[in-house]
């Protein structure tokens, strides 16, 4: 469903009007029903959803329960000891780059990734600020799970776009790819991955389980 939703268009809106959603929302919905393609393909460190949790959660405030700013996607890191990660999903077809170079050679991030990315850190800088360095969550009912979460300088990922987008007849548009590649090899948190990339990443993960 992956590969369908990132290369049909049709298939895409279709899915997206039957399920009254957006763009975004979409995404959203998928991987809500697949959290695992977050927990194996974002990073080396496994991450999972909070115990009882939705993916979407409201992160500003005393608790990831209160009025606040909402992020796409709060996970986990799975150990002894688990920390917070932060994930904020855009589309496959949001644009990384401006539609004009900045200068000769030189492109500029789009508006859209430039947003995407002072959203993030906005929304780790709140939590950091706002939120306990250490987290107990309650279950729907206000009952303790017993689960325990760390709040120190927690991780972020970035999905955004498709690296389609470097991609012409007669092969890839090095300005472009350079520039893209300069910005996000500078930029830490939140780490940019593209939804091709994260699906690359999955479909490796699904492929070696059959093997």
């Amino acid at each position: 469903m992956y590969e369908k939703l990132l290369n049909d268009s049709e298939y895409f809106n279709d899915l997206k009007e039957r399920k009254r959603t957006t763009n975004e929302g979409l995404w959203q919905k998928y991987f809500e029903k697949n959290p695992w393609v977050f927990g194996y393909g974002l990073g080396y460190i496994f991450l999972s959803s909070l115990d009882d949790k939705k993916l979407e959660q409201i992160v500003q405030g005393h608790s990831v329960s209160t009025h606040g700013k909402r992020v796409d996607a709060l996970m986990k890191t799975k150990g002894i000891v688990s920390n917070l990660c932060f994930v904020e999903i855009k589309t496959h077809a949001t644009e990384l780059l401006d539609s004009k170079p900045y200068r000769s050679g030189c492109w500029a991030p789009s508006k859209e990734l430039a947003g995407a990315i002072s959203q993030v850190q906005g929304t780790v800088a709140s939590a950091v600020e706002n939120l306990s360095s250490k987290i107990s969550l309650d279950d729907k009912f206000g009952n303790p799970t017993g689960e325990e979460i760390y709040n120190y300088q927690p991780k972020s990922y970035l999905v955004i776009g498709s690296m389609a987008e470097f991609s012409t007849e007669n092969g890839v548009n090095k300005d472009k790819l350079r520039s893209f590649e300069l910005l996000r090899k500078n930029i830490s948190n939140p780490e940019i991955i593209t939804f091709d990339e994260l699906y690359e990443r999955a479909r490796f993960i699904v492929l070696h389980n059959q093997s």
